[in-house]
Formats: structure tokens, sequence, C-alpha cells
């Protein structure tokens, strides 16, 4: 019998998001602090530890909870927009007539309340870990703390970044670095320097539940000098660069004109790939440059929903992920919902090919198995399995199907059952966040409600 704080998650299917999807009918996980101590069937575990706080999954699924690989928290507040925004007929419009507009109207105090309005969405949709990228060209220094304080307070665990960008002129830009180089360095003081660090009381001393990167934002809108400065900010850190890459043509069309180089070649030259950077999207990449982001093991993060959206295109996620790249899927602020990116990017593979054959196991492979990958990898950790020994971010959802869910099957019931609101239960590090789909340690209608009238205050000003 266990010593210790003891949560125990018991009944119901239990899928472990192992390499055989292995699903346990009637299982139970148990939770000793910040991890998880055992795995087994219900009556096997139980025995062990009589005594602890049981979680009745009955009729349920417990599973590993999420990691959104990229997305950015400082566009929460723009849903519903009303606003007077030129329509827009390519990439750079949408980036000069919306999202810089309000990167730019951003003051701290939308960029706190904007963190904490995702966060909620974020839990609510079984979401325990997620890798920001975050913009307020204004109003920067301090930036990355505005969004840490609310994300803490949730309980998420997370990884941010400023977006650096020459647009905008020097002072925003050497701004940028700063920001940058001042979290990161808060964030080794507290935990070594992994770039994580233990934020959470009673989270058993070494979980390291907050990381950092250096943020960029685009090849075509950083100089040489900029990418240099971070990349090497970066290396001295002890962290990676996160950075938008290949989004659109243009950005390809922009590299090309400045150096006679591709945006991964352009990026490669100046240091900024490497296994904790992050590239996120990569849709007009050739095969050297995939060859470059595979042999560098820098990390791509895949976006359907926003790239559809944006009509810039669709990565080569089969391609990618035959030439090695280890890529997972993020939502680019799309959407709160890791199962509905998931089912896009099932399909979207599809489509792109008219072979039906083409990307069934794309949105398993990057989410459920990469983005633990990704996840691990940045925070020093095991992150998103159902295992002895790796954190307790553990989710129950309220999914009992018609149709029977076993080994094997999980992909099935992934794309065709499977949605963020059936998450009841969510918690993070041993520490249950959501129970009964409410947020236990934030007032989550009391930040819907400021958000709401801090939207309109926004959309005003822009």
């Amino acid at each position: 019998m266990s010593s210790g704080p003891t949560l125990l998650i018991r009944g119901g299917h239990v899928a472990l998001l192992d390499d055989d999807f292995t699903v346990l009918s009637d299982g139970a996980v148990a939770i000793v602090g910040n991890r998880i101590e055992a795995v087994g069937t219900a009556a096997e575990v139980s025995a062990r530890y009589d005594g602890a706080e049981i979680i009745d999954a009955s009729g349920k699924l417990v599973m590993p909870g999420l990691t959104n690989a990229h997305t950015h928290l400082y566009s929460a507040l723009a849903r519903g927009l009303v606003a007077d925004i030129a329509p827009s007929s390519n990439f750079t419009e949408i980036l000069e007539h919306l999202w810089w507009r309000l990167d730019r109207a951003l003051t701290l105090d939308d960029v706190r309340l904007s963190a904490a309005a995702g966060a909620v969405d974020l839990v609510r949709n079984g979401t325990t870990t997620i890798i920001d990228h975050h913009a307020s060209q204004v109003h920067i220094d301090g930036s990355l703390s505005a969004v840490a304080e609310p994300l803490d307070e949730s309980g998420l665990r997370f990884n941010l970044c400023f977006e650096v960008s020459d647009r905008n002129g020097e002072e925003a830009r050497e701004a940028g670095l700063a920001e940058n180089e001042r979290f990161a360095r808060e964030v080794a003081s507290r935990g070594g320097s992994s770039g994580a660090r233990d934020s959470s009381p009673g989270s058993g001393g070494d979980e390291k539940r907050v990381g950092a990167s250096v943020g960029l934002h685009a090849s075509f809108t950083l100089d040489d000098g900029t990418l240099e400065r971070a990349a090497g900010m970066a290396c001295d850190l002890g962290v990676g660069c996160h950075i938008h890459a290949a989004e659109d043509v243009a950005d390809v069309e922009d590299s090309v004109r400045r150096s006679g180089k591709r945006v991964v070649e352009r990026l490669e030259s100046f240091g900024v790939l490497g296994p904790r950077s992050i590239a996120a999207h990569c849709i007009h990449v050739d095969a050297r440059e995939k060859a470059t982001l595979a042999e560098s093991r820098t990390i791509v993060v895949h976006n359907p929903q926003s790239n559809m959206n944006n009509a810039v295109g669709c990565a080569d996620v089969p391609g990618m992920l035959g030439s090695g790249v280890l890529m997972g899927l993020g939502t680019d602020g799309f959407t709160a919902s890791m199962f509905d990116e998931m089912k896009v990017a099932n399909l979207i593979h599809r489509h792109q090919s008219g072979d039906p054959r083409v990307g069934h196991d794309v949105a398993a492979r990057l989410c459920l198995h990469n983005n633990q990958t990704i996840a691990s990898r940045l925070f020093d950790d095991r992150i998103g399995r159902l295992e002895p020994g790796a954190l307790a971010d553990v989710i129950v959802l309220d999914y009992d199907p018609p149709t029977p869910l076993e080994t094997g099957n999980f992909g099935g019931h992934l794309i065709f059952g499977l949605t963020g609101w059936m998450v009841e239960t969510v918690i993070i590090g041993g520490r249950v966040v959501m129970r009964g789909r409410e947020l236990t340690t934030v007032d989550s209608r009391d930040i819907e409600a400021r958000a709401r009238e801090r939207a309109r205050d926004l959309w005003k000003r822009m």
C-alpha cells in the first residue's frame, strides 16, 4: 500500500495511448503526489490503495491530457470581433488588417484577461499542456508574466515566448528580445537551466510546469541581425526558438529575395533550428528543407484549421513524417479543442491527396504520440502517458459509446466519437483543476464576464 496523498481514478475504459492503443476495460489509475504510480485493472489497483480519494469513472473514458503544440492566447478576445476590418485577399493582408492591428491594440490588462479566458477554454477541452506564442507589440515589457499569471492560476502546464519582429521598428524589436530573456531567466532561476520551473505549491518539488522559448515572428519580418541575436540568446539560455516558418508563399519569396535561400535554409544558417526549437506550419518547404528539419531535430507543428482558414495551403505531413521530422499538432489560436483539430488533421490529407488511404493515422500520430514527445522534450519529463512515473496529467470524458471500445480501435472512436465538450474531469500534475465540468482553480464565470467587457473595449480601440 502506498503512502502520501493518493487519488484513484477507477472504472470505465482507460486508454493508455501506447503504441498498441491499449484500452483497459474497468481500469484504474493511481496518482501519488504529482505522478502516476500505478495503472491496471480496477480490482488490482484498488486493492493497493485502500483509503485513496476515488474518482468514479464508470461508464467513462480515461486518457492522458492533451498538448497543444502551437497556439496564440492573445487572440482569445477576438472571437466574434466587430470592427472596421478591410477584406483580405491574401495572407499578408490578413496579418496587416487584423492580427497586427490586434496585437498593437492590446494592453497588459487585455493580455492578462485574454490568457485567463483562453485557459478556461483549454482546460474545458481537455488540454493540459500548451506551447504559446505571444504578441502585444506596444505593451511588451512584462507581457509574458501577464500571460503566465492566469495560466499558473488555472493549473495549466505551459511554455511561453514573445514574438520578436522588425516590423514595428528598433524599439519594439529590442523590447521583444529583452522580454524573452527576462522571462526565460526568471523561469530558469526557479527551476534550473532546463528552461522549465516548478510553480505549483505541493507539486512534489520535481515538477516543471512552466517553460520558456525565444519567440520570433517569421523570416519575412526579421532581419539577419535579429535572427542571429535571437538564436544566440536561445543558445545562451539553454532554450529553443519558436517561429512561424514558410506559412505562406510570401515568406519564401521574401527569404529568397533577402538571402538567396529558402526559409528553412535561412533559419538554419543563423542557428535558429534545433531540438528545442519549433517551426510552426512549414507548408511551403522542399525536400532539402525537410531533410534539414529532420537532421537538426527541429520540432514542426501542423495547424490545419488555421491554414485552411487563411487559404495558405496544406503542409506535407506524410512527407515530413517520412523524412524523419518530429511533427506535432497545434491550433494556432483557431480553437481551444485539440479533438476538433485532430478530426480536421485526419480529413485534410485524404482530401488533399484524393486518396482515402492517406492520413488515417495522422491525427493520432501527431497529437497522441508526437505531441507527447514534444512536451516531454521541452519540460524534461514524461508527459502525456498513463504509465508509472509519468506526470499525472489525466482527463476523464463522459463517453460510453454504443459500439465496443477496446485495444486497437481507439483511433476510430477518436475521429468519429470524441469531442472536447465530453471532458468532465481534468487533472494536471496530480491536481484536480476541473471536476464535473466546473473549474476548481479559478472562477470561470467571473473571468468570462470580465472578458466580454474587455473585448468590447478592445474592439473599439481597434
